[in-house]
């Protein structure tokens, strides 16, 4: 199983939170945004959801050349329309897709950043074993 959706980037776009890092639907985003690595994301919940029962994840991001893996466990309360938020911590929200990932954004290379700022991204989620 798999699903795949695009972000655009942004010049704010820090990407230096050391617990999260989220995509969001928004168009723009203020410089305290600091987990946010991806506007206008077109995730849709519905194909969110069929992950949310899977024992892990695999979120691959990509951006040109670059890209970056993520496993983490489902949550399976995650019910946002708007934002997607992956944590390495435990905590739950609706608007948490996963949580004990084991990278953050601050975790990404600068390289990949550097391009979703200019480029945007896709985005893969993908069952984990």
């Amino acid at each position: 199983m798999e699903y795949s959706f695009h972000f655009s980037g942004h010049k704010n776009i820090s990407a230096t939170h050391k617990t999260t890092f989220e995509l969001t639907k928004e168009p723009t985003l203020t410089e305290k945004g600091d987990c946010i690595i991806g506007v206008k994301a077109d995730f849709k919940l519905s194909e969110l959801k069929r992950f949310l029962r899977k024992e892990k994840v695999l979120i691959i991001i990509m951006s040109g050349e670059f890209s970056e893996e993520v496993v983490a466990v489902p949550n399976k309360s995650f019910s946002s329309e708007k934002e997607l938020v992956v944590r390495t911590s435990g905590f739950i929200s609706k608007r948490t897709f996963a949580v004990m990932a084991d990278k953050a954004c601050s975790d990404f290379s600068r390289e990949i950043i550097k391009s979703i700022k200019e480029n945007g991204g896709k985005v893969i989620v993908r069952e984990s074993s």
